[in-house]
């Protein structure tokens, strides 16, 4: 058994939770692209969408089915987003609610809908509504594998991740899973997460806590600087724990709180890392900015420069790339107070050439994960992001999806 499977194998699903995936057809090659997951109790719950205008017709959907409370199931399909799809797109996605709703005994807006792949490709419906009885009947507590392996587009692993922690004699179990490998960009991007926990906690601290676990995680991760129109984090919590509900401003709730983000931030470390055409895991950490807004501006400018990333690939330290990102970031800055390191070596200060010797600097960056840092020595602003080089690999990848798939159909 791989360290892979056994993975898999040992994660933990938070009590009165069940997960399934099945085929339906929509990706063709018996692979599972059809997800479930099921809550037997009432839950509270919240979601991060997209900040992007066009928006996919079940992020507008799930965004009504939320402000309805008691989410009890999640649908979620993978091989086509379902997106620019007009009235028809509309009709799909509240079929997808229905056909769940149907098998589960519950009501369509109790059902929140997600949906991945191909742009402005009707979304075969047909398929959905035939493989629903047995994506129902397939529900299990050890169901996160198959449910993980369904949500799967480019991606070429399953991202999951779980804890747990304990409020005096209640063990508290937060498990996660989360798809995506290209449009990767900070504030959300081509991926969807889904997080569990059977705590009991209010709606208002959910989403508190959730917000902040979302901007240090998936809000601080960049592939391609590309944002898609079906984003979605959606975070539930059914209380089967039985703990004290957690409380604002309690230890309780903190701890809370940071175990979500631990969730959060291990996933999105691994879409990264699964990146298409990814070779290099890069961290990159803004310090002594302005404002801690400004830290993020120059992260996000570093991060999505093509040059830069390049670079990268080719083991590079070229940081007069790195500072003229820094430059039109729009962040406040002075141009002979930056300072530059790969890792622990300087290879800028005060914005000039460092001394250290080019081959030190080399080898850091040849490293297939290393940490970028820029220090403006302006303030107390940070912000850390993490993300990729810019590969061969990803423009083969991403050349002619669309043009293949409709050729294809």
């Amino acid at each position: 058994m791989s360290d892979k499977t056994k993975k898999l194998k040992s994660i933990k699903l938070p009590k009165g939770f069940r997960a399934s995936g099945v085929y339906s057809g929509i990706k063709g090659n018996n692979k599972l692209d059809l997800g479930l997951i099921f809550s037997e109790r009432m839950t509270v719950s919240t979601a991060a969408f997209t900040t992007n205008q066009v928006k996919a017709a079940p992020v507008k959907l799930s965004k009504k089915h939320l402000r309805r409370s008691d989410i009890r199931a999640v649908i979620v399909n993978s091989g086509n987003a379902n997106a620019c799809n007009g009235k028809k797109g509309d009709d799909d996605a509240l079929s997808m609610a229905r056909c769940a709703a149907d098998s589960l005994g519950i009501n369509p807006w109790q059902v929140f809908i997600c949906s991945t792949g191909i742009i402005g490709y009707p979304l075969p419906i047909d398929k959905i509504r035939n493989a629903a009885p047995n994506l129902a009947s397939s529900l299990r507590v050890n169901g996160w594998k198959n449910f993980s392996e369904a949500i799967m587009t480019s991606d070429s692993v399953n991202k999951v991740a779980s804890t747990q922690i304990n409020f005096g004699n209640k063990k508290i179990t937060i498990t996660g899973a989360a798809k995506g490998s290209g449009m990767i960009a900070p504030n959300m991007a081509t991926m969807l997460a889904f997080i569990l926990t059977d705590a009991a906690i209010t709606q208002s601290e959910l989403k508190i806590a959730t917000k902040i676990a979302v901007d240090e995680s998936f809000n601080s991760i960049s592939v391609d600087g590309d944002m898609s129109t079906n984003d979605t984090v959606m975070v539930m919590a059914n209380g089967a724990a039985k703990n004290s509900v957690l409380k604002k401003n309690s230890r309780n709730l903190s701890k809370f709180v940071e175990a979500l983000k631990k969730v959060m931030l291990n996933l999105s470390k691994q879409l990264v890392k699964d990146g298409e055409g990814v070779s290099k895991f890069v961290t990159i950490e803004v310090n002594g900015a302005a404002t801690a807004k400004d830290a993020r501006k120059v992260s996000k400018a570093v991060s999505e420069s093509s040059l830069v990333k390049c670079s990268w690939n080719g083991s590079d330290p070229n940081w007069g790339r790195v500072i003229d990102a820094v430059g039109y970031s729009g962040a406040k800055i002075k141009e002979d107070k930056v300072d530059i390191f790969f890792g622990n070596f300087a290879s800028a200060i005060g914005g000039v050439v460092a001394s250290t010797p080019i081959e030190k600097l080399k080898n850091e960056v040849a490293k297939e994960e290393f940490t970028l840092r820029i220090e403006l020595n302006l303030g107390n602003g940070s912000h850390r992001l993490f993300t990729s080089d810019l590969s061969e690999e990803y423009v083969a990848f991403n050349r002619l999806e669309y043009a293949l798939k409709i050729q294809g159909h």
